[in-house]
């Protein structure tokens, strides 16, 4: 007997019976990962973003080339920043601008500060680019701008030269924001801290051998006679041997460019499409931000009034002075002579404890942060780091007491604890930062965070330097005598930091509003 349609009983009975297939395996699949395959979300030919979006619905295990190209993208952003500070001083007085020896470093400070100055008037713009153009451009453009003003930079033959290259590096260097937002966008979210982490280890190891690349290399006719001529190209050029090095990791990377994946969502839909998405993203929209723009309406919440952004910026922006300012003082210290409180070390003893810490950074970002981040989440990991590095920053200046070898030990561990603790810091704001806001502001909000940031990094050597000879000159003070009060003072800004993390300052987005 056969049904209006033609079609025999038992054949419906099977396809019944498959329905109740499919419903089960949705079921048990819905249960085991808490996602829906019949509700993921519409798939756009011709949208990279949807495309790589696919992949990593299918294929769910850790993105380890694009975690590759993270790694890569941000050491290529790091190395150029601190290379300089080895040769510098040298630099600055070969180029004659300084009248007396003492006026050096009155000079070499706004070399420093010109990188971070561009910068900071471009992140912003370059992540708005980022979010209309694509990942991909702006870290292509990024790289190549590294590989061409850094170059130029080692062939400085002025004073003014080396303030130009060193600004155009750090306007239109602009990496580090792009390359957080490619970061998170890569992986699934159980894999977002290591992504992240990646971003802050390559950060710290790029400041760690970009150093030892300007105190090896730079004036080579001098420290390698046997090699090079003083009457050689390198011999004219003594700080281009450093810069070269930087450069020529900057083209292989901006090689491996190529196969980069974009993830940026490029919709083309019709207008109705369009409509359909913002009914769908409503909890995204501000009414009160609908401004006329080339005929249509903008309904995007405002970066500047999304609070949960705004506030992990700014605690973003205390942390990251702190850690600037004590990146300064801790060679200050380390260096100076032990009548004025240091410890009387060389610049080598300075490097290799700097070595190990930069070691250890990568062990602990790449097998422990993730297990620590997972069990307490970014919030209370980033509470819980700010206070431990209280009792360290009180423990520096009684370390002048100590003689060798427990005080290399010491120090050396003291190093290592301290700057994993401001990393897992850094990181969880980067996690907090990156979850406030959806895909196609997360370029501009990484950008405004890198503005806020570089400013802060402006000012923080320029102020610690200040303290730091202010205080050598109380060493009897009534009230935290020499450098005891610089190291007070750095615990200050870390209790801001660690006091700004609650409510009802800092609001979290949704998914970690439990911590």
């Amino acid at each position: 007997m056969e049904d209006a349609e033609g079609q025999s009983a038992p054949l419906l009975e099977k396809k019944a019976g498959g329905g109740r297939m499919i419903f089960i395996y949705v079921w048990i699949v819905t249960l085991c990962t808490g996602i829906s395959p019949l509700l993921k979300e519409e798939y756009h030919p011709g949208c990279p973003g949807c495309a790589y979006d696919r992949r990593k619905d299918l294929l769910r295990g850790m993105p380890y080339k694009e975690f590759l190209y993270v790694w890569m993208i941000s050491l290529t952003a790091a190395l150029p920043i601190s290379s300089l500070f080895p040769f510098l001083y040298f630099m600055i007085r070969d180029l004659n601008v300084a009248k007396r020896t003492e006026d050096i470093g009155f000079y070499a400070g706004f070399v420093g500060a010109s990188f971070m100055f561009g910068r900071c008037l471009t992140s912003t713009a370059w992540g708005i680019a980022a979010d209309r153009i694509g990942r991909k451009p702006v870290v292509v453009f990024g790289i190549f701008s590294v590989v061409v003003f850094n170059t130029l930079f080692g062939l400085s033959v002025s004073y003014w030269m080396a303030i130009a290259t060193r600004f155009l590096l750090g306007a239109l260097n602009g990496l580090l924001g792009p390359i957080k937002a490619y970061a998170i966008e890569v992986c699934r979210p159980e894999h977002e801290a290591l992504a992240l982490s990646l971003v802050s280890t390559a950060w710290g190891i790029g400041l760690i051998i970009g150093p030892a690349l300007g105190g090896y290399l730079a004036m080579p006719a001098e420290n390698f006679p046997n090699v090079f001529s003083p009457d050689s190209f390198f011999g004219r050029f003594p700080y281009f041997l450093p810069c070269l090095c930087t450069s020529v990791f900057a083209v292989v990377v901006l090689i491996s460019c190529i196969w980069m994946p974009e993830t940026l969502h490029k919709h083309k839909g019709s207008e109705n499409e369009n409509q359909s998405i913002e009914g769908l993203e409503a909890h995204l929209i501000d009414p009160k931000e609908k401004v006329e723009e080339s005929g249509s309406l903008n309904t995007k919440k405002s970066l500047f009034k999304n609070w949960p952004l705004m506030s992990s910026i700014i605690v973003y922006c205390i942390f990251s002075f702190h850690d600037m300012a004590y990146t300064e003082v801790f060679s200050l210290w380390a260096e100076s002579d032990k009548k004025y409180g240091g410890l009387s070390f060389s610049s080598e003893d300075v490097g290799q404890v700097l070595a190990v810490t930069g070691a250890s950074l990568l062990v602990y970002q790449l097998f422990l942060y993730p297990r620590i981040n997972k069990i307490l989440g970014p919030i209370n990991s980033s509470r819980i780091a700010a206070i431990l590095c209280i009792p360290i920053l009180f423990a520096y200046p009684y370390m002048t007491y100590l003689s060798e070898p427990g005080l290399s030990i010491i120090l050396n561990i003291a190093s290592v604890i301290k700057n994993n603790l401001s990393v897992t810091i850094i990181t969880g704001t980067f996690i907090l930062q990156n979850n406030a806001v959806p895909q196609d502001q997360r370029g501009a909000a990484n950008g405004l965070s890198m503005t806020g940031q570089s400013l802060f990094k402006a000012v923080a050597p320029a102020g610690a330097g200040i303290v730091f000879s202010w205080a050598q000159k109380r060493q009897h003070g009534f009230f935290f005598p020499g450098d005891q009060m610089v190291f007070f003072l750095l615990n200050v800004i870390e209790l801001l930091g660690f006091i700004l993390t609650f409510k009802p300052f800092l609001a979290v987005p949704e998914q970690y509003s439990r911590n």
